[in-house]
């Protein structure tokens, strides 16, 4: 059932009718939308950018999956179990291992070109952290998310799809039932639409992409403000592990008060032999982990916080200058051109790096055929949890699991016979809108108090600070009746305050350190009480505010979560 949470904004003002609208156009979207076109389904693809703009595009090392000889996919499966920590739903693991090797032949005949080996002629694959076989499928060197980014683009304008570009998803409507009756949406003044219109249709498919920009520094471009999980709290789905978010650990260091999108260096450039080093040259990982340099993310991230710590650095450095101008040139050109034009030349120097914000391992729970505890609501890729990636997402996993779980949302809705509800039933909003200004505000907190190093006083002060933020523009509603003015940058705003709540909700109540949540207080894995899942709602009180209450999954590990409600 719905909340009854909604975001200020106009009524909506046009419409779609629809049988599937797809909000999202990376990997998981918009194979999504192709398998839900050729299942004979009305589909709409709504994007907050342009089709391409998304975080597919940035992913630079490659997707993973069993391809290469002497490889399997139970291989791939122990590697997927021990990144993620004690908490990856094996049954989810072994569906995505075993059906991605089809899934990229797939993506293969839909027009993605994977770079091959000159000698053979087969896929050219490398290794990543965390890996124990070269099982990294890539393309143009270091620009496997563009390629495939293109080729999905090129097929699904082809297939002649309805896309609805520039366009940010507010609210899931929804009927008396509280079941999925299609979207709200504003289109920021380009293209057929504008301002706020909805598309009608009885099944919503989550591809949004992930909530970095709620730190300080990220990968993430910056779309990625968590709009899909805010949209599906207040619509009353349950959200889960979302206090795992991965620094990845070589990001381009740019300065201590670097604020935005930061280039990735790839964990391929350490696959292909680059050596962490710190100022002195010294190797730190060597002994840390059978895998050195390729340890899982979490291993790697926090050993280069310990070192800085230990040296007082802001940064270590990543050293490939053994590769020669030729193997950057043709292997990473991507990164070669963003050191450049930041005025690094990896050829001749090391590379400073530092962890920065760069993928949700948690979200919206869904179980293996993506559907969400909202009935016709389905999620997957970064904005999803499907219990994959556990505590810890194994590296290159995560466009494998857009392409896997979106195959199979199709199938499920090309199964079933969902009623059409009619276009939801109007729910008056509630709750303030924070104003642009705020995103600031709210990253840095984060920053400050849950990123990568964690306390139970870190997490207090973020808390106190993000409930400050959101008691105020509260006050102001229920005092003045003044709320920021509804548009693109309020509503990000008030999506990244939820989404943080809810994170530092997250991380205060899990005492341990396990994959990327590292509390400083309880430095160790602790499976006798954490070996569990936390599961997050929000309902509202009184006030008409946010509140949010944290459950364990007390049947895990035996069963992955509790049952997703009948749809």
């Amino acid at each position: 059932m719905s909340t009854g949470i909604r975001l200020h904004a106009p009524a909506p003002g046009w419409a779609i009718e629809a049988d599937v609208v797809v909000v999202g156009s990376g990997v998981a979207g918009l194979t999504a939308a192709l398998r839900c076109a050729a299942a004979g389904r009305r589909t709409v693809v709504v994007t907050k950018a342009r089709l391409d703009d998304g975080s597919t595009r940035w992913a630079q090392g490659g997707i993973a999956a069993a391809l290469g000889e002497g490889d399997t996919p139970e291989q791939h499966l122990d590697d997927t179990l021990v990144a993620g920590a004690g908490l990856c739903d094996e049954a989810a693991v072994r569906l995505l291992v075993t059906e991605g090797p089809d899934a990229v032949r797939r993506l293969i005949d839909t027009g993605a070109v994977f770079d091959t080996s000159d000698a053979t002629g087969e896929i050219e694959l490398t290794r990543e952290g965390g890996h124990h076989r070269r099982r990294i499928a890539h393309a143009g060197g270091d620009a496997t998310g563009a390629e495939i980014s293109r080729a999905l683009v090129a097929a699904v304008h082809d297939a002649g799809i309805e896309t609805v570009e520039n366009a940010l998803v507010l609210d899931l409507l929804q009927d008396a039932d509280g079941r999925t009756a299609g979207v709200t949406l504003h289109v920021m003044g380009e293209g057929q639409h504008d301002g706020v219109g909805a598309v009608h249709a009885p099944a919503v498919i989550l591809a949004t992409g992930g909530m970095g920009q709620v730190f300080s520094a990220t990968t993430n471009p910056a779309v990625s403000t968590g709009d899909g999980v805010a949209l599906a709290l207040r619509a009353g789905a349950e959200i889960s592990d979302l206090e795992f978010v991965q620094f990845h650990p070589t990001v381009l260091f740019l300065g201590p008060d670097a604020e935005g999108q930061q280039p990735l260096v790839s964990e391929a450039v350490r696959g292909e032999g680059a050596h962490l080093v710190d100022a002195g040259g010294v190797r730190f990982m060597a002994g840390q982990h059978e895998l050195a340099e390729l340890a899982p993310r979490d291993i790697v991230a926090k050993a280069i916080m310990r070192r800085m710590q230990e040296q007082g650095a802001h940064h270590m450095y990543l050293d490939a200058r053994h590769f020669g101008a030729q193997m950057w040139e043709q292997r990473f050109p991507t990164i070669l051109a963003a050191c450049r034009a930041h005025g690094i030349d990896p050829v001749t120097e090391p590379i400073p790096v530092a962890p920065a914000a760069h993928y949700a391992s948690g979200g919206v729970r869904t179980d293996l055929d993506g559907r969400t505890t909202v009935p016709g609501l389905y999620a997957c890729g970064e904005v999803a949890c499907t219990g994959v990636h556990g505590a810890n997402r194994l590296a290159s996993n995560s466009l494998l699991e857009g392409l896997v779980f979106a195959e199979r949302i199709a199938a499920d809705i090309a199964a079933s016979s969902a009623p059409r509800t009619g276009p939801g039933i109007p729910v008056p909003s509630t709750g303030p809108l924070l104003s642009g200004e705020t995103r600031l505000d709210i990253q840095r907190i984060m920053t400050e108090g849950a990123g990568v190093l964690r306390s139970a006083a870190s997490l207090e002060q973020a808390a106190d600070a993000l409930e400050a933020l959101y008691g105020a523009a509260l006050t102001e509603l229920e005092t003045h009746g003044k709320t920021a003015e509804p548009g693109t940058d309020s509503w990000e705003s008030t999506n990244l305050l939820c989404v943080a709540r809810v994170l530092v909700a997250a991380a205060r109540r899990r005492a341990e350190t396990r994959g990327c949540h590292w509390r400083e207080d309880h430095p160790d894995r602790d499976d006798e009480n954490w070996h569990r899942h936390l599961v997050v709602r929000v309902s509202e009180t009184e006030r008409r505010a946010l509140v949010v209450t944290t459950t364990d999954s007390a049947d895990f590990p035996s069963v992955r979560h509790p049952p997703i409600q009948e749809q």
